[in-house]
């Protein structure tokens, strides 16, 4: 945005939106842009805490200098970098051609990666667990969080105005179109709840444990302000976004249900829908039906996450799953997903192999079924349908 924005005393934020970019990390779809934060501290030292994407912020260094200008600085003293990862790294090198003096604070892993991505490894200061780093007002200490979401991921903690730089976590998709805080946002539900969850679930979510260990040395400490790398600055409410992102590393879900299935030929799709029917005469309330061919992986890995019943329908396919069903069940083993309950269906015309196959995944993820996978031959008449009630049924007793 290339405006002064002040976090707090002599804290500022520099940010930009990407409203060109269609996937996050070449994978996870962007209908709504992203954001990239980064910080500075124009205090008696100078610090940047984090850059940006390349190409995303105009004159980036520009600005960043003629912040310093204003508040009768000429030097960037440091450069921390919590993320090493490119969006947040993009202008590392730009960065130290302007200051060629500046000392960069990371960890050990994160100069591995600094090398091989820059060639640089001079002017480095190493920090470790609660290593500290006077500015003048403000003291900065450190907190490692290795894999949340990167080996080298930490956390920069300012003492003296309680202001947390959380790398990637608390972080969402979409842009910030001229909110930067939490409290100028009408409607943070409609606006971001949804884009949180899926970018936790899809960037994040396979880490939830080493977030729960970021957590635990976070416990205890006077968190005012959560400045993360994506999405809004939290000043007004920083537990509502730290209190999220526990519930979700905790695999916390709420009680309804995903039916996720796979159709050549509209017969799994059929038994899809008659499923659906079935939970809402059983009382379940939140349903959500996607086609496995429809619906971008994304949208159903963050559908997963959060609903405690998963339902899963594949047809028979070459005697496998159908494929975009099979690429479902690898990411989720993959991500470790965890505390759900599961039923299963399909069809098959001349041989089987959906149901079969996604009995493996099952096992192999541990989810306790609702029922008997039901497997249907051909049509699937009001008869043969008769074998799903039982999915519907067990699931809203598990849910319950």
């Amino acid at each position: 945005m290339n405006v002064k924005v002040e976090i707090a005393d002599r804290i500022y934020w520099l940010g930009t939106n990407d409203r060109r970019k269609e996937l996050f990390e070449n994978l996870w779809p962007l209908p709504n842009g992203v954001s990239y934060n980064s910080y500075l501290i124009a205090d008696e030292k100078t610090a940047l805490v984090d850059t940006i994407e390349m190409g995303t912020g105009g004159d980036y260094v520009g600005w960043i200098g003629r912040l310093l200008e204003e508040q009768g600085k000429q030097q960037l003293d440091y450069l921390i970098i919590n993320h090493m990862e490119p969006d947040h790294s993009g202008e590392i090198g730009d960065i130290v051609r302007r200051w060629p003096t500046v000392k960069i604070v990371g960890n050990g892993k994160t100069f591995k990666i600094l090398e091989g991505y820059y060639g640089i490894t001079e002017n480095l200061i190493e920090v470790k667990d609660d290593d500290t780093l006077e500015l003048g007002h403000h003291r900065l200490k450190f907190v490692m969080t290795p894999w949340v979401h990167w080996p080298e991921t930490m956390m920069t903690y300012d003492t003296t105005e309680g202001v947390l730089f959380s790398g990637d976590a608390f972080g969402t998709f979409g842009t910030l179109d001229g909110a930067v805080f939490d409290d100028e946002i009408a409607d943070f539900e409609g606006r971001y709840l949804g884009e949180m969850r899926r970018y936790y679930s899809n960037i994040v979510g396979k880490y939830s444990n080493m977030v729960q260990k970021a957590f635990a040395k976070l416990a205890g400490i006077d968190i005012r302000t959560v400045c993360p790398l994506h999405g809004p600055v939290w000043r007004s409410e920083p537990q509502k976004v730290i209190g999220l992102y526990d519930r979700w590393s905790r695999c916390e879900a709420e009680a309804g249900v995903v039916i996720v299935y796979g159709s050549m030929y509209g017969n799994t799709a059929a038994a899809a829908d008659y499923i659906a029917r079935r939970c809402a005469e059983e009382g379940i309330r939140e349903i959500r039906v996607r086609d496995a061919s429809k619906t971008h992986l994304s949208y159903l890995i963050d559908d997963v996450w959060r609903y405690r019943g998963v339902i899963l329908g594949s047809c028979a396919y070459n005697t496998q799953m159908f494929p975009t069903v099979e690429r479902l069940t690898t990411e989720l083993l993959h991500m470790g997903v965890k505390n759900k309950v599961l039923g299963l269906f399909g069809s098959y015309s001349w041989n089987g192999g959906g149901v079969k196959n996604l009995k493996v995944f099952a096992e192999s993820i541990g989810w306790p079924l609702v029922a008997e996978p039901a497997d249907l031959f051909g049509t699937p008449t009001p008869e043969k349908l008769a074998c799903c009630d039982a999915i519907a049924r067990g699931m809203a007793q598990a849910l319950k």
